[in-house]
């Protein structure tokens, strides 16, 4: 776990993944059939390179796949630089939003999906059938989670044995930033056509699935490495992968320590403890680098600010330094790991209108401007982030805001001149 986990090195590639809800452009309340998602997917251009995927590749290299409720993921490659990732990412989302719109669809960007209309599972995958039976002993949190949440995940390398981006480190910071990044980024106030009372709904839905897979682990100052091994053998198993169409689904209370030491109805291998690995999801997950979890899917092009803020703070050692003097207040002081811990739940209830949460945010996006000034060639990254600054925590609001006026308002997320459904 700690060799493949965490890649340690001088830090220098960062990446994003983006998932969007897809609703019809003149009837966003319907519920979208997946033979028009599928056509939509079968139009996208080939890869240059004529790479085979299990998803569709586009032309700047971006992997394209489905989560179970029908969802679109982009995810980019790898980049050597926050203004290369951004640009690059543009260009296939504007390449897969027009693939869309010839199928009379809409990429929608919020943490939840915000219409009352049938939420289904459209993928019929072993693995999914088997969390969703596993989710549903714990609640209705799971299947939310599935067919009912978006976000923006930001992925950094994981850092240097030592010096100033040592592992420890940004292990630490990727922890204590989340809170702000939730609370920042906020944009899942509704469910189902209603308020639910929380800015980010979805964090909250992940607060309340099976704690052995969604906290976090090791943020007491130890060893991420360890706490890392440690919490992927004490997690539950979710599914056991097996042949001929029989279903995945694993003995309740079983553990991968469990299953180990004699549990389960075979021994495990080394690719079910790999498999295991991936139905795991704390807030910020080692695979090699970090992927940071708590970010609500963003509006149009509004995810552009999360992976600039975050990449500035992990790539500028200055920046680091100052957002974690401005984060340290934050920290949990009652043991409680997060996303469970008093200040994760503010920030998902009350976003930066929480005076603690506003000022560690302002904080965290004045270091980033300084960092994105000291960035050759990030004067428009600089100029959105400060942006955003402006309109939102500065103000006291999130885009969560924005939902939450409309809907009071009576706008609909329709343009006005859709027929009736």
């Amino acid at each position: 776990m700690a060799g493949v986990c965490f890649k340690i090195g001088p830090p220098r590639l960062v990446g994003v993944e983006v998932e969007w809800f897809v609703h019809d452009d003149r009837c966003p309340e319907s519920t979208v059939a997946p033979e028009r998602v599928a056509a939509a997917l079968e139009s996208l251009p080939p890869h240059p390179d004529g790479q085979v995927h299990t998803g569709r590749l586009l032309p700047s290299g971006s992997l394209i796949t489905l989560e179970p409720g029908g969802q679109v993921e982009l995810s980019s490659p790898p980049s050597d630089s926050l203004g290369s990732c951004v640009e690059e990412t543009r260009r296939d989302l504007a390449v897969l939003r027009s693939a869309f719109a010839t199928q009379g669809l809409r990429l929608t960007g919020t943490g939840t999906d915000p219409l009352d209309r049938d939420r289904r599972m459209v993928l019929e995958h072993p693995r999914y059938l088997a969390m969703e039976r596993f989710f549903d002993r714990g609640g209705p949190w799971g299947r939310i989670m599935m067919t009912g949440t978006a976000s923006v995940q930001v992925c950094v390398d994981a850092g240097s044995e030592l010096g100033p981006l040592a592992l420890h480190d940004r292990w630490r910071l990727a922890h204590l930033l989340g809170p702000v990044l939730v609370a920042a980024f906020a944009n899942s106030p509704l469910l189902d056509g209603k308020p639910t009372g929380h800015r980010s709904t979805r964090q909250t839905v992940w607060s309340r699935m099976d704690p052995s897979r969604t906290l976090a682990p090791g943020t007491d100052g130890g060893d991420p490495r360890a706490a890392w091994a440690s919490y992927v053998l004490d997690a539950e198993v979710l599914c056991i992968r097996r042949p001929d169409g029989q279903p995945w689904t694993a003995p309740a209370g079983l553990t991968f320590r469990d299953w180990l030491r004699g549990g389960g109805d075979r021994p495990p291998t080394w690719a079910d403890l790999d498999y295991h690995r991936t139905t795991l999801f704390p807030p910020v997950r080692p695979r090699g680098h970090l992927e940071l979890r708590m970010i609500d899917a963003q509006p149009g092009d509004g995810w552009v600010v999360p992976a600039a803020l975050t990449g500035a703070l992990f790539d500028d050692p200055v920046a680091a330094d100052a957002a974690l003097a401005a984060l340290e207040p934050l920290a949990a002081v009652d043991g409680t790991p997060p996303p469970r811990s008093p200040v994760w739940q503010r920030a998902a209830t009350q976003a930066v209108g929480d005076p603690q949460l506003r000022r560690a945010t302002l904080a965290c996006f004045a270091a980033a401007d300084a960092a994105l000034g000291r960035l050759e060639g990030a004067g428009r990254l600089r100029g959105a982030v400060a942006e955003f600054a402006e309109r939102y925590p500065a103000r006291g609001r999130c885009p969560a805001d924005d939902q939450l006026d409309a809907l009071r308002s009576g706008t609909r997320l329709s343009p006005p001149e859709a027929a009736p459904c």
